[in-house]
């Protein structure tokens, strides 16, 4: 076992949230019990969640989406009674780092992703620098936009969404998980031939064209469900604790 105290020392070390400018708290959320020995990792702090974790006697929940956000209606009522309620009924700790979830260089979203798809940073860009800027590990090139994509649906198991741009092999790939679409600017700039992300909105389709770069919307969920199991290994591990990922399904 190990102290919460330690555990939070531990999360704040490891992914520094006091460099970010965030959307909600990152770091302990919600008090649950002092000593602590086992961790649920996912990537939304949803009652589902939090009801696997109970069924698994975890002590500590560590997600990327917690409870709290800037702007959010702070009255406990519906959904976030009955997430609150499990929380503190059972006396489970709940962690949540957002942006420094997605920004660690190792360990962190879009490191993981990036992993994932066989990628490699090799420059950082856009706001906070959370964007990812790389080719492929073994120095090859896609063939298009269409064959990037098709490698994308297989390793994440899922449909996408894909806007092709100008038509030649892909070298340099930029990405940012989750719900970064108002990176793609960014990523043109820093010089991507294509871009991949959680989420599209209406305008990135004709900056694409337009452009010559190719957008692919991956999934928000899809995208960002390789940092939180890392981070919350890797800490487990350090400290000696239990962990075990549990990936509720989203087809967001």
């Amino acid at each position: 076992m190990t102290h919460r105290s330690e555990l939070l020392q531990a999360f704040d070390t490891l992914l520094a949230p006091e460099r970010f400018r965030d959307y909600g708290p990152n770091g302990l959320q919600v008090e649950g019990r002092a000593e602590v020995r086992r961790i649920v990792s996912g990537v939304t702090a949803s009652r589902a969640l939090i009801e696997a974790a109970i069924a698994r006697e975890a002590d500590a929940i560590f997600v990327h989406h917690g409870l709290f956000w800037r702007g959010h209606d702070g009255r406990i009522t519906g959904w976030m009674k009955q997430r609150l309620a499990l929380l503190l009924a059972h006396d489970i700790n709940l962690f949540a780092y957002h942006l420094p979830l997605d920004a660690h260089p190792e360990l962190g979203n879009n490191a993981q992703l990036g992993k994932q798809l066989g990628l490699q940073a090799t420059a950082r860009f856009g706001e906070q620098d959370l964007g990812f800027l790389g080719e492929r590990a073994d120095g090859a090139e896609f063939a298009d936009s269409e064959a990037l994509a098709l490698n994308v649906r297989k390793v994440l198991g899922r449909p996408i969404t894909c806007v092709a741009g100008a038509s030649g092999p892909i070298r340099r790939i930029a990405w940012c998980t989750g719900g970064a679409q108002s990176y793609f600017e960014a990523a043109i700039a820093a010089g991507a031939q294509a871009f991949l992300t959680g989420e599209i909105s209406e305008p990135q389709a004709h900056y694409a064209r337009e452009c010559g770069v190719a957008f692919l919307a991956c999934g928000h969920h899809a995208t960002e469900r390789y940092g939180a199991p890392a981070v919350a290994a890797h800490v487990a591990q350090q400290l000696g604790l239990e962990h075990a990922f549990v990936d509720i399904e989203n087809p967001a």
